[in-house]
């Protein structure tokens, strides 16, 4: 027999403290009964004497020894054998591997031999293929049976160690084998007596007695039932019968799970073309005779199915899902989901998400089909859509899941579009026509005053499930989705929702009015407008007071948002909400609203002076830069004598400061502006919110509501005072310092008004020396205001 064992020396040190040779051996690790561990053996490569044993203790740091002393029994020197070099001469000199007898005294042997071959990839190979040419497992399962006839707890436990080494060979023709009728269930009877665990366990016992294998649907195919109960005894196996796999071991079981996943493969595909198998299977899920309990174990076998269907290829996939849709089953679904079972209703769900989430198009095509024949109460869609509603978990799992899937039905992205139909089109007037009306109503239901009707913590989970459906439909629907916003008034009942407890619902619904100012739609921007739709917002913003929290933050971005980039929005709100926002003084977002808005009106008013504007920033700041290079090619390429000869070239620099001379209409404007402008504050002053052109509420705020706002929040305040001080939240307005001129480029406003800035701007309106300001300093102090 060739031994592909590691090869070692021995030596052991005596009462002289001298090394004795004990001569060359084998090492290997095994478990031995008698020390209740893993013991390290070494056997005499003559004639497999033990040369020592030594019990490996697991709280011993152990190292191999990385520098090979003299030999004491030779004169010379022997140089340090590479293992890499040891093994491949190895794997040279045998071209097999020899077994030992499988007998009873040779147990221990053979489990050294297994143990010391995983290792190495070769000789892992070798080991494989002896165990497969001389029929070893079989020969070892009969040894196993008579040991445990004779109660042989130590043989038992050798074979233990020797059935996981075969499994973790990773070789199909072996599980082939191991796995057969005739051999599994002693297998599985091996690997029951672990030496690390007191008492033997009883998976057999489990597996024959109480595990009971039901057919929901006779199965007539005796090969189609072998290789059901065969997956189900390998799953158990992988799952429940073998230890957890090292970071090592895992890789060696991935034949293993390459074959539970073609055993599914090959049941999704024998059971897919039995027809007698699947046309009684959905006849009897739609029958209405069929009690509850099979009805039941019906649906768990066609969600089973559909599970297995995951490991198919994409084109059997095809396959699989067109010849259950061709058999029924989304009628079938229909037809399940309107019973009062909830798991039954549970497992149904599972499987249209399979549907959904493989084919999204084919559900599509049912639903709209459906719709000519069947009232909008019992379409499929609006099924999945009270079955969300109604949802009785505490948490919504089952609403979440449903709105996923509701979401992947209306996204645009994976709608096909052909050139005789656009899938597209056609099912959002069919969903807007059918079914938002459904999705909708607890929307409306509870938004019918001032606050919400019901504010408990489902009921706003639930909303704000229904509003984040209905703002992806704002972000992705265009004409469908704005008519029905401004037809049904939706905005005006979502922003109820504001005043509910739960800031999370109130959030929600900000980011719905967010959502759809950031289209930038005039339609919409007209529909807010017209309705006052702000002033919730605002009410909203004055009841969180100074506290910096989301809702703040929130408001805050959005009237930003506004005040860069929508000018009608911004006229709305400082012509009927500014009363209430001016003294909001710790971000400079309001104080920008207004001057934003009197750039507006002054663009009005002076269409010459806007587009001088426009002409002094194509000059001054949006010069062709080709033009530019052009004028220095010219300066550099001038030659010296022409200069010297009295013929100067003005540099580009010197050419722009005639343009100074354009900003005196400018100066006397602004001028006559700040006549007007007193004039124009107390316009301001006198305009009222009441009426049904303006607001409906009044802006007589109490003097703590306007305290309150006038200071920054407590955990944005960049210089925290005493209780008393001012700028601290709770010491009352505070006077702050002038911020209505803002001298930054295109009327550009910061968020937070940082004390320090007032004395940057008067410095530098006394350097008068701004990269960004046109004007000259001359003129500079003309605009002041």
């Amino acid at each position: 027999m060739t031994d592909t064992r590691r090869r070692v020396k021995v030596y052991t040190l005596n009462e002289d403290r001298q090394w004795d040779d004990r001569g060359t051996g084998h090492v290997s690790s095994l478990y031995v009964e008698r020390f209740k561990g893993t013991s390290l053996l070494v056997r005499a490569e003559s004639d497999g004497s033990l040369l020592l044993e030594s019990k490996i203790n697991p709280n011993t740091a152990y190292q191999k020894q990385q520098v090979q002393g003299k030999d004491p029994s030779v004169d010379i020197t022997q140089d340090v054998v590479d293992e890499s070099e040891e093994e491949r001469f190895d794997d040279m000199s045998s071209p097999g591997l020899e077994l030992p007898p499988c007998e009873l005294n040779r147990l221990e042997d053979l489990a050294e031999l297994v143990a010391s071959s995983l290792p190495s990839p070769l000789r892992r190979e070798k080991l494989a293929l002896a165990v497969e040419n001389e029929g070893y497992i079989r020969k070892l399962l009969e040894l196993f049976r008579v040991c445990e006839d004779l109660e042989n707890r130590e043989g038992l436990h050798h074979i233990y160690e020797i059935i996981k080494g075969i499994f973790l060979l990773n070789r199909t023709a072996l599980f082939e084998v191991m796995f057969s009728d005739e051999c599994i269930m002693d297998v599985i009877g091996c690997l029951e007596f672990d030496p690390a665990l007191p008492q033997p366990r009883r998976h057999r016992e489990f597996l024959t007695k109480t595990a009971r294998f039901k057919e929901v649907i006779p199965i007539s195919d005796p090969e189609l039932r072998q290789k059901i109960h065969q997956t189900y005894r390998v799953q158990y196996i992988q799952d429940m019968v073998l230890p957890t796999p090292s970071v090592f071991e895992e890789n060696m079981l991935s034949t293993l799970h390459s074959f539970i996943f073609f055993n599914k493969v090959e049941i999704v595909g024998m059971l897919q073309d039995d027809e007698k198998f699947l046309t009684d299977l959905f006849a009897q899920l739609t029958d209405e005779a069929t009690d509850d309990d099979k009805r039941h174990e019906l649906v768990n076998f066609l969600k089973e199915f559909c599970a297995f269907s995951q490991t198919l290829q994409p084109q059997n996939r095809d396959a699989f899902f067109k010849t259950l849709s061709n058999m029924g089953i989304l009628p079938a679904l229909e037809v399940i989901l309107g019973m009062d079972d909830v798991q039954v209703r549970g497992a149904a769900t599972d499987i249209f998400s399979y549907l959904v989430e493989y084919n999204p198009s084919m559900v599509r095509e049912f639903v709209m089909q459906e719709s000519q024949q069947n009232d909008d109460d019992i379409l499929l869609i609006n099924l999945i859509i009270e079955h969300m509603i109604c949802d009785t978990d505490p948490e919504l799992g089952g609403a979440v899941q449903l709105m996923g899937l509701l979401r992947t039905l209306v996204d645009p992205e994976n709608m096909l579009a052909t050139a005789n139909k656009t899938e597209k089109t056609e099912f959002l007037s069919f969903f807007y026509k059918h079914c938002m009306h459904v999705l909708s109503a607890p929307l409306l239901a509870n938004t019918t005053e001032e606050k919400p009707s019901k504010d408990d913590f489902q009921t706003s989970q639930l909303l704000a499930l229904i509003l984040e459906l209905l703002t992806f439909c704002v972000e992705h629907h265009t004409y469908h989705i704005k008519n029905y916003i401004i037809n049904k008034d939706i905005l005006r009942r979502v922003l109820v929702l504001t005043a509910s407890q739960h800031a999370f619902l109130a959030l929600c619904a900000l980011r719905f009015m967010r959502r759809i100012i950031g289209l930038k739609d005039e339609f919409y921007n007209r529909y807010i407008m017209r309705n006052f739709l702000f002033e919730p917002v605002i009410k909203a913003f004055l009841n969180n007071g100074s506290r910096y929290n989301l809702m703040n933050s929130a408001i805050i971005e959005m009237f930003e948002y506004v005040r860069v980039d929508v000018k009608s929005l911004t006229a709305h709100i400082v012509e009927n909400y500014w009363k209430a926002l001016e003294d909001v003084d710790y971000v400079q977002t309001f104080k920008g609203l207004k001057l934003r808005y009197e750039q507006q009106r002054e663009r009005q008013d002076n269409p010459k002076l806007d587009s001088m504007r426009s002409i002094l920033r194509n000059h001054r700041f949006r010069r062709d830069a080709r033009t530019l290079e052009d004028e220095e090619e010219m300066w550099f390429n001038t030659d010296e004598d022409d200069l010297e000869d009295g013929e100067a070239v003005v540099p580009p620099s010197d050419k722009m400061k005639a343009e100074e001379d354009l900003m005196e209409p400018i100066s006397k404007f602004m001028e006559r502006k700040k006549l007007k402008d007193p004039e124009d504050k107390e316009v301001l002053g006198k305009s009222s919110l009441s009426g049904r052109q303006n607001p409906s509420f009044k802006l007589a705020f109490s003097g703590s509501t306007k305290t309150s706002l006038s200071s920054p929040p407590s955990s944005a305040s960049l210089n925290p005072g005493s209780p008393g001080s001012p700028g601290s939240p709770g010491s009352g307005a505070r006077s702050s310092p002038s911020t209505t001129t803002v001298t930054t480029k295109g009327g550009l406003v910061g968020l937070v008004d940082y004390p320090d800035d007032d004395d940057e701007e008067e410095e530098e309106e006394e350097d008068g020396e701004s990269k960004e300001d046109p004007l000259p300093p001359s003129k500079k102090s003309k605009l002041s205001s």
